[in-house]
């Protein structure tokens, strides 16, 4: 999958460089056109001469590569060159500045300047990688789309013993695979997406709602939009903003309104994904006016919403896949497998309230897969990272290797 991909290598200043050459070395045996860019803490730790040799390509790293003659080096056509960037090592410093768009240097100019994927490979000691600025600036890259791959445990260059060693070469260059292999599924493919709640109004000031966030599904659009799809993302209430700017976002408020649109979109998609939190059930009668508090009980008549898994599980065509998700308080395996066979679902997300850590309102979600032939586990995750676990499940099934 990397036979003619375009990757810039990013290297900062860290101990962990000395990984750089191999993994450079492993990219370009892979068919990659690797382009480096270091920082001027990174050559203390590698030189130039060596990343240049195993790349191929002279090292970039300076705006002026000739002073006298005027030539310089342009940030922005090195940017728009890459397929994708790969900040490795990453050290707490060079992730500071991006998260907060200080442009100091060659590499951080060229990462404000990207318009392709940027994954990032920290390596630092353990307290600098669990301190609340750091964990804070990882959250606001990951925000503006980036990805990360993390760190493993072991023994540190300062003695201690924890979380901060940068990726092994080998991991690097297989989520790297992995990234253009999921992205090669999804290029073109056309996804409808639902996120969030919907509020059911009771009168002009009032309504019935849950306590979803979005998080989840706008999660899944992000990285359906990375991987080239093409998303519609029909969200309810929300206070998260657009994902991405490739994706379609049509703000619905309620269950009804939800429904009418994805009934609207569904015959000319590829793959739906229902993981908005939809209420069952609606006011029968909405007042025109704010009711006044009078009653010591006050009754409100409900009537079933339209079920929009089971009613689009019906029209699924041939070449369509249709994936719901299922939160369970209880009997949570077997309440999914019967949702899923009941509504004539492709797969099925399950998580519980009884998991720590999971459900509304995290940035965290575990999560189970379930489909056709059985059921996976994941271990708690970011929300980021349950959505790569969700497409590439879809992707094992609806598009397998020819």
């Amino acid at each position: 999958m990397l036979q003619g991909k375009r990757i810039i290598v990013g290297v900062t200043g860290s101990i962990a460089a000395y990984k750089t050459a191999l993994l450079i070395r492993l990219l370009v045996k892979a068919g990659a056109e690797v382009q480096v860019v270091m920082t001027a803490a990174a050559r203390e730790f590698i030189t130039p001469l060596t990343l240049g040799t195993l790349s191929k390509r002279p090292v970039a790293g300076e705006f002026v590569s000739d002073a006298a003659s005027g030539t310089w080096t342009n940030h922005v056509d090195t940017a728009l060159w890459a397929d994708i960037i790969v900040i490795a090592p990453a050290t707490a410093h060079t992730l500071a500045k991006a998260a907060n768009g200080i442009c100091d240097d060659f590499l951080t100019a060229v990462y404000l300047s990207a318009r392709c994927p940027v994954f990032w490979a920290p390596a630092m000691d353990l307290d600098m990688y669990k301190h609340g600025s750091t964990r804070e600036n990882i959250r606001k890259l990951e925000s503006y789309g980036n990805r990360f791959i993390q760190p493993g445990f072991g023994e540190l260059a300062s003695g201690l013993v924890g979380e901060g060693r940068m990726a092994e070469p080998e991991e690097l260059v297989a989520q790297i695979g992995a990234y253009f292999s999921q992205s090669s599924d999804w290029a073109g493919k056309k996804v409808l997406l639902t996120a969030g709640p919907t509020q059911e109004a009771i009168d002009p000031v009032r309504f019935i709602s849950n306590h979803s966030t979005g998080k989840m599904g706008y999660a899944l659009a992000a990285e359906l939009a990375r991987a080239g799809a093409v998303v519609t993302l029909v969200s309810g209430p929300t206070a998260l903003s657009v994902p991405h700017p490739s994706v379609r976002r049509l703000d619905v408020r309620s269950a009804k309104e939800m429904f009418e649109a994805c009934d609207r979109l569904f015959d000319e998609q590829e793959v739906v994904i229902l993981a908005a939190a939809v209420a069952d059930y609606t006011p029968l009668v909405v007042a025109t006016q704010k009711i006044k508090k009078k009653e010591d009980v006050f009754n409100i008549e409900l009537t079933k919403t339209v079920d929009i898994a089971a009613t689009l599980g019906q029209r699924k065509k041939p070449g369509q896949w249709l994936v719901g998700f299922a939160l369970e308080t209880n009997d949570e395996l077997d309440n999914a497998i019967q949702k899923r066979l009941r509504k004539n679902l492709d797969l099925i997300v399950l998580n519980s309230l009884n998991d720590a850590g999971a459900g509304f309102g995290y940035d965290t979600n575990k999560i189970t897969i379930i489909g056709p032939d059985g059921h996976a586990d994941f271990p708690l995750k970011s929300k980021k990272e349950a959505a790569a676990d969700i497409l590439q499940a879809i992707s094992r099934l609806a598009f397998p290797p020819k």
